[in-house]
């Protein structure tokens, strides 16, 4: 190791935790004074190599990681370096090499180029992730409202008893998905309408709960962040009573990195 990665180097020289690389701190910053993942102790820091550094701790190897504050302190220490503007190529939850040295001589030294690639094109931008989710009465009114039919066949269910309206009660939960369906898509590209505007790649995911609109995912340049958020807060007002808005951000780029090493390997 070189004189400037000794001394980014954490003190242990035991089992490392990896949490992304980033470009080399000029002021060689020791620590993060944030607390590592497995030990909140051992703080992040940073080992450098050729412009390009590791954010890593020291993490203990007689337990198995995957405690809740372990996530959580994997994504605090990505996400603050994201919000410091740094910028930051996050790697999955769970990196553990042996040590110092083979952090360097493994891993920077060996994806140095790659590493330096996806770093700039990441330069200047963090990910921003809206998720959005139905308040389940309001959007059943809006269905009843806008689908007499569906409000007639739900009238008639409710005035049956239960096994008589058996097949009635199978189609009104289709055509009611059906109907919340077609608002999601509607809502969805609204999302997209107002938001990417200001970002330079976006990525959508399915939500996890049956109200869930969508997981949208927005890769922002710092310069636009103020007006990102301003237009997340004007649509979260707009839609107050009928969609949760939840934004979270700036956060390291989880969703964008792949996107950012496929074009740096068809563009060679």
């Amino acid at each position: 190791m070189t004189a400037n990665e000794a001394e980014t180097a954490p003190l242990s020289q035991g089992a490392c935790y990896v949490y992304g690389v980033v470009p080399e701190p000029e002021d060689h910053i020791s620590a993060l004074d944030l607390p590592g993942v497995g030990d909140p102790e051992a703080q992040a820091t940073f080992v450098g190599h050729r412009g390009i550094a590791a954010v890593i701790s020291a993490v203990p190897t007689d337990r198995p990681l995957g405690t809740p504050e372990d996530l959580h302190a994997h994504a605090r220490v990505l996400d603050t370096l994201a919000a410091s503007t740094t910028a930051v190529l996050p790697f999955r939850f769970g990196t553990v090499l042996p040590d110092v040295r083979t952090v360097v001589e493994e891993l920077l030294e060996e994806g140095r180029d790659e590493f330096a690639e996806i770093l700039k094109r990441l330069d200047g931008q963090a990910q921003f992730t809206l998720r959005a989710r139905y308040v389940q009465d309001a959007v059943l009114r809006e269905v009843l409202g806008e689908n007499p039919a569906i409000a007639r066949l739900r009238e008639e269910v409710a005035a049956q008893d239960e096994d008589a309206s058996y097949y009635q009660r199978i189609e009104l939960g289709k055509v009611i998905t059906d109907a919340i369906a077609d608002k999601r898509h509607t809502d969805t590209a609204e999302i997209q309408r107002r938001l990417a505007p200001f970002a330079v790649a976006t990525a959508t995911a399915e939500p996890a709960v049956a109200e869930g609109v969508v997981n949208a995912s927005f890769l922002v340049p710092q310069e636009k962040w103020a007006a990102f958020e301003k237009a997340a807060e004007e649509l979260a007002v707009q839609w107050h009573g009928r969609i949760h808005l939840r934004l979270l951000g700036p956060l390291a780029p989880y969703d964008f990195v792949d996107e950012a090493a496929s074009e740096i390997e068809e563009g060679r």
